[in-house]
Parts: structure tokens; sequence; C-alpha cells
């Protein structure tokens, strides 16, 4: 992993107040969920307590004088204090599940819609997996702090001050020997904290390592096993693995020391109570009641701080996951669209290049000086080696990144003026690498969108001859196309996007190598199909096949990110520069295959 991705994962405080607002904020909208649970809270964390004290008054005044009848009443009071504890258990749970999921759809809708905003900049240089991580585990995360985390808290706080409550009813003396063994406690929580506050900083981080590592890797799944690679991918990823488990393992040791701890400091403060109480007995300045009464709260009054202590757990894993999804929230690689943009009306796809200078990284110039243009309904194509800045050309065109330097117009009009999404409205692309989602050829034709009718996404098929292959399949439009479309051939998958570009009748249509993957007849079929596609349209063609677009208007030959030259088939043959090496390297190639 990269430098910067682990420099991401190093966080800062165990506890940030900004951070705790901003988390905070999106319980806003359910507030009254966070009332209502914040009072079902105070009542029922008085019950326990309450219900103790029952049972020391069942014990001195009923039990001492063999009372059945008023043993009897109170019973059924004890029994009755336990069925409305339980019913408000189940409203409080419901309360505080509803608003964690209610706070945590909110949370992960706007992360997804921000991510989806994001300029494509980002993404080249940021793991998937890291990103998977933020909207699954560390979203996760924050459910935990909103439906048993921020909420709950007051349930343990609460019944911590009603027990001390009823304590120092029931006797101070006592109440302040069962409090002698909370220095000790406080010293063990303190240092559980500051241990445990690195240790899960160190288990997202092996976290977030195991999914990019996977995510990249099954991706990859044929890259890795054509070149025999399973046994060596296997074992670093048992080396990700193992320092994961380490980590947990870490984590654990950490809870397997405090939480016997604190057990054998519940349990010394009870043995104080029963040799202070029990003396107090014998000298009659206690009633058995109350001992038994204090053994009881004492016992109920560490339950809660043990709690107090996973909320700790929930509240560090909180903050780590919080930092990295605001940092991500926070991110502003935007392609940003102009405040008043210009709104295209009557788009006739005139495009026009004037000094464009481009970078991914700046100062690192992939095209230089780049001017061309292009008349409307006009087919350019471009050719170069690779890395010539042919793809480039399209990032720029469609804004997927901003130019540095120039200006690029469409129909006269600064793009950079325009909203992005009105730009890519009036465009289409056919990438050599087609991109399918799960769902049917119907939702992958339409991209979902239910304005488009069957009736035109079955002629945009026709036209570019995937029909042949739709109608022969048992659900026709609606046969399920599985992730990224693996179980169609590359040419049936070139063919739906063919469609799919047809279907939002673009103004502009880009093919970039949208035929060097597909074997020669379906390459024969999709030829015939660009020639309908290109009626009346715009059309720039990236091509490594010069046979493909000799009948080009124009041919624009790009080296090392320059136009060296420009000009028709013949033109360029003609002037015997690269274009005509690149055509008689071809030829040769086809001469020795059709030798062979």
């Amino acid at each position: 992993m990269a430098t910067e991705n682990i420099d991401d994962e190093v966080l800062g405080k165990a506890y940030d107040a900004k951070l705790m607002r901003r988390l905070l904020s999106y319980i806003k909208p359910y507030k009254k969920y966070v009332i209502s649970a914040i009072l079902l809270n105070i009542i029922v964390a008085s019950l326990g307590p309450f219900r103790v004290y029952l049972t020391k008054v069942a014990i001195d005044k009923y039990i001492a004088y063999s009372n059945y009848r008023g043993l009897l009443l109170i019973s059924l009071g004890i029994l009755g204090i336990l069925i409305g504890q339980s019913v408000i258990q189940y409203f409080l749970t419901y309360y505080t599940q509803y608003l964690g999921q209610k706070t945590i759809y909110d949370l992960r809708s706007q992360i997804f819609t921000h991510t989806q905003k994001l300029a494509l900049r980002f993404f080249d240089k940021t793991p998937i997996g890291r990103i998977v991580t933020r909207v699954t585990n560390d979203i996760e995360s924050l459910n935990d702090l909103f439906s048993s985390g921020i909420v709950m808290v007051f349930s343990d706080v609460f019944t911590v001050v009603w027990i001390l409550v009823f304590m120092f009813f029931m006797n101070v003396k006592l109440t302040f020997v069962t409090l002698s063994v909370l220095p000790i406690l406080f010293y063990i929580t303190f240092l559980f904290r500051r241990k445990v506050r690195n240790s899960y900083r160190n288990v997202r981080l092996h976290l977030a390592r195991l999914n990019a590592y996977m995510q990249e890797h099954i991706t990859g799944m044929s890259v890795v096993q054509i070149f025999h690679k399973e046994k060596d991918e296997k074992n670093k990823f048992l080396d990700i693995n193992k320092e994961y488990r380490e980590a947990n393992i870490q984590s654990n040791l950490y809870y397997s020391i405090f939480y016997p701890s604190v057990e054998l400091i519940s349990s010394t403060a009870t043995a104080l109570i029963i040799w202070y109480g029990g003396g107090e007995i014998i000298r009659q300045s206690l009633t058995f009641g109350d001992l038994v009464g204090f053994i009881l709260l004492t016992d109920m009054f560490f339950r809660p701080i043990r709690d107090l202590s996973e909320k700790y757990n929930i509240l560090q894993t909180a903050m780590a996951s919080s930092e990295r999804i605001f940092k991500l929230l926070d991110n502003k690689t935007f392609v940003t669209n102009p405040e008043h943009p210009i709104i295209l009306n009557d788009v006739k796809g005139g495009i026009e290049f004037k000094d464009v200078w481009f970078a991914y990284n700046k100062d690192e110039y992939v095209l230089k000086n780049i001017s061309f243009n292009i008349n409307p309904g006009e087919t350019v194509a471009i050719v170069g080696h690779t890395g010539a800045g042919k793809t480039s050309l399209i990032n720029i065109l469609t804004r997927f990144y901003d130019i540095q330097k120039g200006n690029i117009l469409v129909d006269g009009i600064d793009i950079k003026t325009m909203d992005k999404k009105e730009l890519r409205k009036y465009i289409s692309i056919v990438l050599q690498d087609v991109y399918l989602f799960s769902g049917t050829i119907r939702s992958n034709i339409s991209m979902n969108n239910n304005e488009i009718p069957l009736e035109k996404l079955q002629e945009a098929a026709k036209l570019v001859g995937a029909d042949r292959f739709i109608e022969q399949l048992p659900h026709k439009y609606d046969e399920v196309v599985k992730e990224r479309g693996s179980t169609l051939s590359v040419g049936q998958k070139q063919l739906i996007s063919f469609a799919r570009a047809l279907a939002f009748d673009p103004h502009i249509l880009i093919l970039d190598e949208a035929t060097s993957s597909v074997d020669t007849e379906t390459e024969i079929i999709i030829q015939k199909a660009i020639e309908k596609l290109l009626v009346g349209r715009t059309a720039i063609v990236i091509a490594h096949r010069l046979s493909t677009i000799q009948s080009a208007d124009k041919i624009i030959v790009m080296h090392k990110g320059e136009i060296r030259e420009t000009g028709n088939h013949q033109e360029l043959l003609a002037k015997k520069g690269i274009y005509y090496k690149l055509y008689q390297l071809q030829y040769k190639d086809q001469e020795i295959s059709k030798a062979v």
C-alpha cells in the first residue's frame, strides 16, 4: 500500500468534539426519537434499583416477620416492575435501532452521492477497496454508535446515578465502603483506554489493506490465473491476513485483562460490603435486607461501568471511522460547474480545440498545443501509437478532467461555461472495455432510464445487429446479466454498448477502440452498424486498425501528445509520414496473416 494510503489510516484524537458535533448533526432530523429514548432511559434505569429496594423491604418487613400476605403482594409488585421494564426496554430498543438505521441510511446515501460527483482524478489515486471500506465497515461502525452508543450511554449513566441515589438513601456509610474501590477502577480504565486506542487504529489499518487487496485481486483474477500466480498471491494475502489477525488478537488481549480486572474489583467491593455490613448486622445497626440490597446494587453498579467501557470501544471505532468518512466527504476533487452555466440549445455537434494543454499530474503534459476543428456531422479519426494521448482527448472533451491551458468549444461555446451533465447528455461513448452492470439486457441498454420505451431499445439493438443474439435468449431483453456481463461474449457486450449509445440518440458519438476486441465476423457486423450510427452525427473514432477509418472525413495523427499530421486517408499516405508507416506496418502484418 502506498504511503498516502497508510497515512490516511493514521488518526488523531481518541475523542474529537468537532467530529462528534458533526456526527450529531445527522441525528437532528430524528430528535423526537432521541428525546423519547432518553426519557425511556431515565424511567427504565430507575426500575432496576427500585426493584432491589423492594427486595430489601420484602426481607426486612415480611420475610423477617413471616408475613406471607405482604410477601405475596410485594412479589407481585416486583413482577409488575419486571414486566413494565421489559415493555419499556422493547420500545427503547426499537427507537434506538430505528434511529441508527435512519441516520446510517442518510449518511450512506450522502457518501454514495458524493462519490459519484468526484472527478476521475480522485479514482485514479484511490484504491476501490478503500472506498468500499468507507461505505461498508466504517458506516457500520457509526451504526453501532447511533443505535447502541450515543443514546444507550444515557442508560448506563442514569443507571449509575439511580443506584447511587438508592445506596445513599439506604445507608450512607455502606455506600462509601462500596465506592472505596473506584479509584482503582478509574486507574485501570485509564490504562485500558490508552492501550486500546492505538490498537483500534491498527485494526482499521489492516482491515483497509485486506479489503483493498481482496477487491483488486478478485477483479483481476483472470490475470492471476493465466500467469499461475495463485500461490504467490495467496502467500501475500496470508501475510496481510496474519497482520490483521495479530492486530485483533492484540486488541482482544487488552479486553481479556480489563474485564477480569473489573470483575475482581466488583468482587472486592462485595467482599468489603459483606465484611463491613456483616459487622454492622452483628452490632444490630444494619438490617439483613440492607446487606442483601447493597450486594445486589453493587453487582448492578459495576455492570453499566463495564458497559461504558464497551461504549468507549464503540466510540473509538466510530471516531476512527468518522474521521475517514468525513475526509472522503470533504474531498473536493470535482470538475466544477460554473455558477451560471450556459444552456445548450439546438446542438449541432461542432467541436474545436484551441491550443489545448493537459496533464494528469502537474507539469507532466500528455497533450501539448492541441488545435483542430470538427464540423457538425463530420467523422474524424484519431490514430497514433499507444500513449500518444488519444484517449486523453476524449477525457477532456467529456470533462472527466479539466484542461490546464487553452479552450475546448462545442458549437462555439467553451465547455467550461456549460453544466457538465448537460454537456454529457449530448455525448455517447463506446469503449474498448465494455462495462455492463448486474441487471437485465434492457436495463443495461437503457441505463435504467424509464423514459426510453422498449420499442426504442429494440430499434437501437436491431440497427446495430444486437437483436440477432438477444432474440435467441430465453427471456430476450429481460435476460439477466450478471456482474460485468460475465455470461456474455466480448462481441455481445460490445454490441450492447453500441445499442446503449444509440438509444440515447447522441449528437456527438465517440468510439474508443470499439472494435479492437472482437472477432472478424462481429467486426463486420459492427462496421455496418457504425455506418448507420454515424449518419447525421459528429463522430470521433479512435482506432488501431487503420482499415476501419479509411472513409473518415479527417484523420488526426498523434505522437507523444502532439498532433503531427492531419488529412484524409489518401492525403496522409501521400505524405509518407507517421500515418504511412503505421499503415505499411499493419498492411505487412495482414499480408503475413494471410500467408499463414
